[in-house]
Formats: structure tokens, sequence, C-alpha cells
């Protein structure tokens, strides 16, 4: 069985070291026939961008050595000369910006200078030839030294492109990974209109009116609005989850997973692999899976969320934390439903959280939504589904961050004081407006429904933790009771918590199901480890639950 090459993104480690690999190279052949000069691939983060970039710049590279043996038995390989004769024929400049960011402007531009310092690292050679001009052999210097300029980083990719093209007299082809992480990070750190300024000047210079390029590929996760920093590149076109444009040539087809199924000999978990990591549409193309999570489930062999925990999701989390119309439907996500909403494909950051067409075309763009149906393509509106259970794991954590912000809002701490002094009014009171409040964004299927109403009162009650022991599903009497809550001064209050979700079958109203779990407490004697050990103060609670509705009873 061959190797899982976790987080691997090189082609050529991946092949040298013969790790599984779903053959992508038809992505190369779908450069080469298309027609545009600047072209921009948009598609969601772990989704094999930075490997198939990688792949690009292996075969097309003309200092690459070995290209026929990492390309060996590929399907590249099998197609005719218009697309072999291209393996080695270009020099290539190849950088990703993934790093290009973070903190502030002058990071990121410091980090800008770092990277094309690299590169011209790399293509240092050029300097020995005497065709190359001086004056571009000066700015080659001053960037090598790092002592270049604003002047010369801004037309450093320019630079670059001539002197390869005369030394090699071959157009170029440039690839640029990860064009919008400087972006994303200029406005979640505030820095943004300093950022496209640079980035417009610096992309203007590197695609208008260059003579020396063959084509340009960029990739990232979004789209920006073309105006915002390509606004002088006119030869430049985008190509998004919603084009059939290499719909393919990303993720992991169904007809791939298949493969990957066979080969791994998994093929009793196909259904569960499928809730899990499945439900992307790219294109026309349905059934898609997300790469990044299969290579961990092959790794591990765990059902679990691998694709959400690899990254910050800061810009998501920004935009939806005021819209209290995107919280309401993301309610209605969670409970599996499709959403009609307005899309704007051309992202525009600044004031994104303010227009919600723009939060729901981030959302797509960046794989956590995906596209039920198209019901007016020319008004921009669709509706949208989550993809998979791990994503709903994602909307979940933030659903949970919006609760926390929720509780310090309603004074947690007022609450369980009401509670732990025995003023049960007021504590139901509050309780019931939490929960009304709290429910309306979290799914309560009826199959996990009594969990989750559990978790919810026990994630209340940490709050105790300095004066209560806080236990859970624990034996006692002939039964487990659901919370106790032991104070640690044993002249203080006791308190045993039993959760009832209504049956609707058996149980007319929750009346019903009060009566019915105040019997099982008492059958089942929960409260006789307590007395046991000299507790005397004693509060027996009963939460029946239906939906968002919750009755509270004391005995």
């Amino acid at each position: 069985m061959k190797g899982i090459g976790i987080g691997t993104s090189d082609f050529k480690k991946m092949r040298v070291q013969d790790f599984y690999y779903i053959d992508k190279t038809m992505y190369i052949k779908d450069i080469i026939d298309n027609k545009s000069e600047v072209l921009l691939v948009t598609r969601p983060r772990r989704f094999g961008k930075t490997l198939n970039m990688s792949m690009l710049k292996y075969f097309f590279d003309i200092k690459q050595k070995d290209s026929e043996e990492l390309f060996e038995g590929l399907k590249i390989m099998n197609q005719d000369e218009k697309y072999t004769s291209k393996l080695g024929a270009y020099p290539v400049i190849y950088l990703t910006l993934k790093d290009a960011g973070l903190m502030n402007y002058e990071y990121m531009i410091m980090q800008m200078k770092t990277i094309m310092m690299d590169m011209f690292y790399e293509h240092r050679y050029v300097l020995d030839s005497d065709k190359i001009p001086t004056g571009e052999k000066n700015i080659f210097t001053r960037i090598l030294n790092a002592e270049a300029t604003d002047i010369d980083l801004v037309n450093s990719l320019k630079v670059l492109s001539k002197m390869l093209y005369i030394y090699y007299d071959k157009p170029v082809i440039v690839l640029i990974d990860e064009y919008d992480v400087p972006i994303q990070s200029a406005y979640t750190e505030h820095y943004y209109d300093d950022a496209i300024r640079f980035l417009k000047t610096f992309y203007g210079a590197t695609f208008k009116d260059n003579p020396y390029l063959e084509k340009t590929v960029l990739t990232g996760v979004s789209r920006v609005a073309k105006e915002s920093i390509f606004s002088g590149a006119n030869n430049f076109v985008v190509y998004t989850i919603m084009d059939n444009e290499f719909a393919d040539d990303f993720g992991i087809t169904e007809e791939e997973m298949d493969k990957v199924i066979e080969d791994f000999q998994i093929e009793d978990q196909k259904e569960e692999i499928r809730k899990w990591y499945d439900g992307y549409k790219i294109g026309d193309i349905e059934g898609i899976y997300n790469p990044w999570s299969i290579l961990n489930y092959l790794n591990k062999r765990e059902l679990m969320p691998y694709w959400v925990n690899t990254s910050s999701n800061d810009l998501i989390k920004m935009t939806l934390k005021n819209s209290t119309t995107v919280k309401e439907q993301i309610e209605r996500l969670l409970n599996d439903e499709a959403v009609e909403v307005n899309i704007n494909l051309e992202t525009v950051i600044v004031g994104i959280e303010d227009q919600e067409e723009n939060i729901w075309g981030l959302m797509l763009q960046t794989g956590y939504l995906k596209i039920e149906e198209t019901v007016s393509l020319t008004e921009g509106i669709y509706k949208v589904k989550i993809p998979n259970l791990e994503i709903k794991e994602l909307f979940r954590g933030i659903v949970r961050d919006w609760f926390n912000n929720k509780v310090i809002g309603n004074n947690l701490n007022s609450i369980l004081k009401d509670l732990v002094q025995l003023n049960l009014t007021e504590f139901e009171k509050k309780f019931k407006v939490l929960v009304k409040e709290m429910f309306s964004y979290m799914d309560v299927g009826e199959n996990t429904a009594e969990n989750f109403y559990h978790a919810f009162v026990l994630g209340m009650l940490v709050g105790l933790k300095d004066s209560y022991y806080v236990n859970s599903n624990r034996e006692s009497g002939f039964g487990r009771y659901d919370i106790m809550l032991e104070p640690k001064d044993k002249n203080g209050n006791s308190f045993i918590m039993e959760f009832k979700v209504m049956e609707d079958m058996e149980e007319k109203t929750l009346e019903d199901t009060i009566e019915n779990a105040k019997k099982q407490i008492e059958e089942k004697g929960y409260e006789e480890n307590l007395r046991e050990r000299g507790f005397t103060h004693i509060t027996k609670m009963v939460y029946a639950f239906h939906g968002k509705q919750v009755e509270m009873r004391v005995f």
C-alpha cells in the first residue's frame, strides 16, 4: 500500500516518494487549451490548488531535468504532441503568497520582498548572461541583496519575466498561488486600503502590456472584485466553482473516490465517508469530495472534522457576527434545509459583513455551502445547502461562539446565582429566554435532541465549578442520573437534574413528559447517593423539552 502524503503539496516529492496520487495531470491539458493569457482559478481551501500549481511548474519548467520521469505513466503523457511537446518548454516563475500578510502593511511588504528575493535567487544564473541589459541587472542585484526599493518591488515580476525571456528566448509562464491571502489578512488586520494600493500596482505592472508572458495562472479561495486589484489587466479571466472549466481538476470526483475506496479496501465505510466529506459541486459536476479530509481519513481511519480545523475562519466569523438575517438562515441550514439567497460571486471585501449577497458569495466560494438549485441566474438567486457533516460541525462551532457571547450578554452569573440560591422562579424565567435564543440557531433533530439539551445545560453549569462538583451520567440508586450538582460545602444546596424530550407517540403534552421524568427519578432513587454521604438539602429538577419549548418543575 502506498503512503499517504498528508500536507505534501510538492508534486515532485509526491512522485519521488511514491505517495498515493490521484492523477490530475489533465489539468495541464486544460491550461494549454485555455486561450486566456491571465487566468484565476478559485477553489476552497485544501482542494489541491497548491499541488496542481506545483505540478504545472514541474511540467513546464525549462530547468527541470527529470520531467519525463516525474510524469511517466500519467494521463498527460498519453496525449498527442500538442501537449507533450510543452514538457520542459518554458521558463517558469512560481511563487506563493501564503505568508504575505498576517499582521500589518509593513510586514506584508517585508514578506513580499523576501518572497521576491528567494525567487530572484533561484534565477541568479541570468546575471552571467551578456544579453541582459545593465539596468535590469541592477534591479535584480538590489532585490537579491535585500536592497529593493518600493518601485523595484512593484516591477519585480515584470523585470524577472523580461530577463528570463531574453535569456531563453522563450516566453515566460507565471504561477501565483494563494493570491488572495494578503487581501484577506489586510482586511481582518485593518490595513486593507494600503495593501490594495500596492497589489493593484504590483499586478498591473506584471500583467498589463507585458510582452514577455506566455500565460499566467493564479489560484486562491475567493474571487475579489476585479476593480480592486486587477483593473489594469484586460486579459484577465476568472474561473470559479460555478464554471465548468477545470471542474474535475480539483477535489476528488465520484469516479476517483470509487478507485480510492477499492485501493484502500474501505467499501464498508463508503456511505459514511460520503456523508462526512462529499457533497460539493463544481460547475455541473456533483459528488466532489474534499481531498484533504479524505487523505486524513485514510491515514487515521476516523470519521471526524479535518478540513475545518486547518486554518482560521476569522473572515467568515466576522461576516456572520452582526447579521441577524443570516443567523436565521443558518438555523434552517443546520436543519438540512435549502435556503434561497442572493449571491454575489465577485466578492467585495470592504464592508462585506454589511451586504448579505457578499456574505453568501464568500461562504460559497470558500466551501462552506453548495449550490442546490439556480433560481435566477440573471438576478444571482440560488438555493444553497451545507454540503456535508464536516461543514455542519463548523457552523455548529460558530453558533457556539454566538451562544457564548449571548450568554455573557444575558449575565450567566446571575442565572447560576438564582439557581444555587433557590430563586427558582427567576431561574426558570431567565433559562427559558436563553433556550429560546440559543435553540434558534441549533440543530435539535429528534435523534440527537436529548443529548443536545443535556450538553447545553452541562455547558452552563461549568460556571459553578469553583463551588460545585458537576457530575454527568453517573450511577446512583438503580439507574443513571443526567446531571448531579454536589456542593463542595455539605451545607449547600445540591441538585439532581433530569432531561426528557416529549415523545409524541406516548405523551400529549409537556406535563405528561414531566410526570414521566419525575416518576423515573423517584423509582430509580437518584438521590440515594447524596443522602448516604450526608447531603440533606436536595432539589430535584425536571426539564421537559419539545423543540424550542421548555418546561421545568422542581420537587
